[in-house]
């Protein structure tokens, strides 16, 4: 079995990277960074550490890299040849990569049709439904004929992932180093083919409440965390969750989630939920793991847009009849996040030169003029 990965980053190499190679796949990096790429293929191997004291390494060997902005026949082949696609690049880069895609499809789909092999592709990204974006950009570049044979023979399944990796200081600049917990759920009625399950993988029905609960527990947390720990005037995220009362705010907004996920999805039990919580805010206190905040913080524009982990979890409390206090004073945290060398930190400060928060939302939340929630951050924004 054969799988190409897109993003040869941190997560790739140490943590899809790592679970594809230790199931048996013969496994391809493609990736635009030129010296990253050279490296790969230079030195043939990586170790992957785990975070725990305990000083653990797994050697990843055995795979090639591409550079996909120069390599674009190699990178054609490979499509044509392997078994499994997936990609760690970052929500907005999933249709850049349908688009590095499209010429490598065409040719597998121009085989003859009892010859094509069943693909599955997987974007493996902090977003809802990442590979569904990827499967409506590539769709949007292939004529009817090639659509439908995509269609018939690749699967689209989404998937959620979970593992923190922290900023990296390791004299290897391929080694990786990752906390042990992860998670990688797959939606599995969307595989295509005869596909061998994965171990360490999760193959569920229905996977938006895994996708959820992870992104409004994981990510709205460790937003949190970073948001309230620069006002502070800390550095790390196991610096700000030693402080108490960052540490009660963190789990007053993933209160606040936790209320959203549990009406929102029947099938999560309310203890085992809190359970998860808990394990959640040991991992962001574990000084192996810890990370720097102005890193956590950066890309505001994103974590405040309107499907992301802070305003949809507020908006679905406010249709529940529950007032999102915790998440609009967070929402005011993330608004006096000040990097200038932050594009989208840069540009909400630039804006909010001009304008007030309720215009700021407006543009950058998708909120309307109306919504209480706009109100919600304005009041709370006094208070920090």
């Amino acid at each position: 079995m054969k799988a190409l990965h897109f993003g040869a980053g941190n997560i790739g190499r140490g943590f899809i990277g790592l679970v594809l190679v230790e199931n048996g796949y013969e496994l391809t990096f493609s990736d635009v960074m030129k010296d990253l790429v050279d490296l790969l293929n230079q030195e043939k191997s990586y170790q992957v550490i785990i975070a725990d004291g305990s000083g653990d390494k797994t050697t990843v060997k055995d795979f090639d890299a591409i550079n996909s902005s120069e390599e674009p026949e190699k990178l054609k082949q490979t499509i044509v040849d392997t078994d499994l696609i997936t990609m760690a690049v970052g929500p907005r880069i999933v249709p850049l990569i349908a688009k590095s895609c499209v010429e490598g499809i065409k040719a597998r789909l121009d085989q003859p049709e009892s010859e094509i092999k069943p693909l599955n592709i997987i974007a493996c990204e902090n977003a809802v439904g990442a590979t569904d974006i990827f499967k409506e950009a590539l769709l949007d570049e292939l004529d009817e004929k090639y659509a439908k044979l995509a269609l018939k023979n690749i699967g689209f399944p989404n998937s959620a992932v979970d593992r923190i990796v922290p900023a990296q200081h390791n004299e290897n600049p391929l080694d990786v180093k990752v906390e042990p917990f992860f998670e990688w759920a797959i939606e599995k009625d969307k595989l295509l083919g005869d596909v061998p399950e994965m171990k360490d993988v999760h193959y569920v029905d229905d996977l938006t409440p895994y996708v959820e609960r992870k992104l409004f527990t994981v990510n709205t947390g460790h937003a949190t965390s970073a948001y309230f720990g620069l006002l502070a005037g800390y550095q790390s995220v196991d610096q700000a969750m030693a402080d108490p009362a960052i540490e009660q705010q963190v789990r007053d907004v993933l209160g606040e989630t936790s209320t959203y996920v549990l009406k929102t999805y029947d099938i999560f039990d309310a203890a085992e939920h809190q359970e998860y919580v808990d394990t959640i805010i040991e991992r962001f206190k574990n000084p192996e793991i810890s990370d720097d905040l102005q890193r956590v913080a950066r890309g505001p524009i994103r974590k405040l847009s309107g499907g992301d982990r802070f305003v949809k979890p507020a908006l679905g409390l406010l249709k529940y009849g529950v007032e999102p206090r915790n998440i609009a004073k967070a929402m005011a945290a993330a608004l006096r996040f000040n990097n200038p060398e932050d594009p989208e930190s840069k540009e909400i400060q630039d804006f909010l030169q001009d304008h007030d928060i309720k215009e700021t939302l407006i543009k950058y939340s998708d909120l309307e003029a109306d919504s209480p929630l706009i109100k919600l951050v304005e009041e709370e924004s006094t208070k920090i």
